[in-house]
């Protein structure tokens, strides 16, 4: 079987895939990813991956020229590739990979990591986005959902009218985010914020309900890591000159900062499946996130977590509040609930044996 990937970053492929690609290389399939220009390729030629460079593939840009030259650019690859079956993640591998493989007759997965920006907010660009979506998904063999929300839009909206399937999100390598002791009850209490740092992540929120924290609570602390993704740096910057956080640029393994926190914080608008509240529980860490589909999928509410309103500070302050409330060993046992539900219901085994299923159904026909 020669199987092509249709993604839009190396990272996430990496970091969500990497297990899926590794089983299916032991398997004896050749396995192409077609990704945008990236140092870490090398990474996955290095698990046997080979890469086709997409130059063509802008992840937020709404250009309709440089969108047709990635649909080319997926009808070239696939007729030089001729592969067995293709599968596509996010909006844009989804829709022009998708449309790509109908025009090309080759048979194809999908999976909708997350509706986007465009139809969470809706709008003429939202309709567009569903337009689109349909078309691009309406040959698909199998659509793979990460929540139910999701896919119970698409389905009403008549997206998709064929074969779909939920997964739990992308899966957590559990032995690799094991479950870490929890920090002393000596130690001051850290919440840490993992992710690209924008408006649609909750940052505005984040900073405001830490500083409402740290002025009533000088021994509790607030660490954002991750790249900025929009024109945050003056802020942030700002935000740290004044004590309010401390900020911690991408990293390479996130676990030592996760491990030495007591809570993850996640005040996201919207969600796919949110990994990093899922590894988070997967080390034994209390998840505090927005009540939205793809975030309160990750934990139980007042046992392995607590949710607040999206969009509002001010629930995200009293949700922050409880948790500081909460007797040391509560908070410890909250963390190891959390970690016993990502391994019942969302190890990563569980999405690879979905994905063998139907690339094993193509093979066979």
């Amino acid at each position: 079987m020669k199987v092509l990937i249709l993604a839009n970053n190396v990272g996430g492929l990496l970091s969500f895939r990497r297990e899926l690609l590794e089983k299916l290389v032991q398997e004896g399939c050749e396995v192409i990813a077609d990704v945008p220009p990236d140092e870490r390729s090398v990474e996955l030629g290095s698990i046997g991956v080979k890469v086709v460079t997409c130059k063509n593939l802008s992840r937020r840009g709404t250009n309709p020229i440089e969108d047709l030259s990635l649909l080319i650019h997926y009808i070239h690859t696939i007729r030089n590739l001729s592969p067995n079956v293709v599968l596509t993640y996010t909006v844009k591998p989804n829709v022009y990979g998708g449309i790509a493989c109908q025009i090309m007759r080759v048979p194809y997965c999908a999976n909708v990591t997350g509706l986007g920006v465009a139809i969470e907010n809706g709008g003429i660009l939202g309709l567009l986005t569903l337009h689109l979506y349909r078309w691009g998904l309406a040959g698909a063999r199998t659509v793979f959902f990460q929540n139910s929300s999701n896919k119970d839009l698409m389905q009403s909206k008549k997206v998709i009218n064929g074969s779909s399937c939920l997964l739990p999100g992308s899966g957590v390598n559990t032995t690799r985010f094991q479950e870490m002791e929890y920090p002393s009850e000596n130690e001051d209490t850290r919440f840490i914020t993992v992710g690209r740092i924008m408006r649609d992540k909750g940052i505005e929120e984040l900073l405001e309900s830490a500083r409402a924290i740290r002025a009533k609570h000088r021994n509790v602390h607030f660490i954002l890591l991750g790249p900025f993704d929009e024109e945050w740096e003056s802020t942030v910057d700002k935000a740290v000159a004044n004590g309010v956080i401390t900020y911690i640029p991408r990293q390479p393994d996130v676990r030592p900062y996760v491990a030495s926190c007591h809570a993850i914080l996640h005040p996201s608008w919207h969600e796919g499946m949110s990994n990093v509240c899922l590894e988070a529980a997967s080390m034994g860490r209390p998840v505090i996130a927005s009540d939205i589909p793809g975030c309160r999928e990750t934990f139980d509410a007042g046992v392995s977590g607590i949710s607040f309103e999206p969009r509002n500070a001010e629930s995200l302050t009293d949700a922050i509040e409880r948790f500081i409330e909460l007797p040391y060993e509560e908070k410890k046992q909250m963390g190891h609930a959390g970690r016993e539900k990502v391994v019942r219901e969302f190890d990563r085994q569980i999405v690879i044996n979905k994905y063998l299923e139907e690339i094993s159904a193509i093979a066979k026909e």
